[in-house]
Parts: C-alpha cells; sequence; structure tokens
C-alpha cells in the first residue's frame, strides 16, 4: 500500500506545518523499513485524553498515541497527536511549533518500529533518533 495520511480530528491548524509525506517516508527507510498504512490524526487534548483512558488506563495529558497494528515487516497503524500538546510544549521548550510537530511525528514513527520510551536508557535513544532524523522532516 505504502499510504501515509493525516487526518484532523476535532482540531482546526494549518497543515502547511505539516512535513510532506515523502520525508516521513525517507525517515522509515533509512531505518531499514517499509509502510504499509499510516494515519496521523491531530486532535485536541480532550480527544487524546479519552483514547488515553480507554485504551491505557492513564489520566494525564500525553502529545502522541501511537496505534500498531503491523502483522508484517511493513509498518502499519496510527498516530494521534495532539495539537494543543504540541503547542504548549513548543512554548516550554522554546522552539516553534513545526520543529515540535516535527519530533512528535518522528517519535511516533519511532512506536510504529519498536522503539520504546519507558525507560531512561530508552528514552536517550529515542531522543537521539529524534535529533537525528528532525533535520530530515522541517
Amino acid at each position: 500500500m505504502n499510504i501515509i495520511k493525516y487526518v484532523s480530528e476535532d482540531v482546526c491548524f494549518s497543515r502547511r506545518n505539516l512535513p510532506p509525506k515523502y520525508k516521513i517516508r525517507d525517515f522509515i527507510k533509512k531505518k531499514r523499513k517499509e509502510v504499509n498504512y499510516i494515519c496521523f490524526v491531530f486532535c485536541s487534548d480532550n480527544f487524546l485524553q479519552k483514547l488515553n483512558i480507554k485504551f491505557l488506563n492513564h489520566q494525564d495529558l500525553t502529545d502522541v498515541i501511537t496505534f500498531d497494528y503491523s502483522t508484517t515487516k511493513k509498518l502499519t497503524g496510527d498516530v494521534f497527536i495532539s495539537i494543543e500538546r504540541v503547542r504548549e510544549n513548543a512554548k516550554l521548550y522554546k522552539v516553534k511549533f513545526k520543529e515540535e510537530l516535527g519530533r512528535v511525528i518522528i517519535h511516533g514513527a519511532l512506536h510504529l518500529m519498536g522503539y520504546k520510551d519507558k525507560k531512561k536508557e530508552d528514552q536517550k535513544i529515542m531522543r537521539k533518533l529524534e535529533n537525528e532524523f528532525l533535520t530530515l522532516l522541517i
């Protein structure tokens, strides 16, 4: 299939901040993976928090939740991203919205590739990869 899709659930924002889909494919290929179907869903804090409670039993706000449906080597999944969290984090870390959005997109894609971030060591690995590939997207 090789499809990457952008969908807005309950938010309006400028899509000019989104990286071209071919750049996401290139990033994934650099990690020796292939895309089957990935849908990036841009939503509100409220929408994402409801998913977090329902599926992960977490009460807290988050910027991204990834659902991996892959059954083959090709990546298949949904990546839900809170635009409100991305905006807040961009302010907090003093970076442009577009950069923070790119970082979260990469973060979600890394989860689809099997990377974890629960342990400190895993977080360092993901942060390094985010920084490495961020230049490809923005």
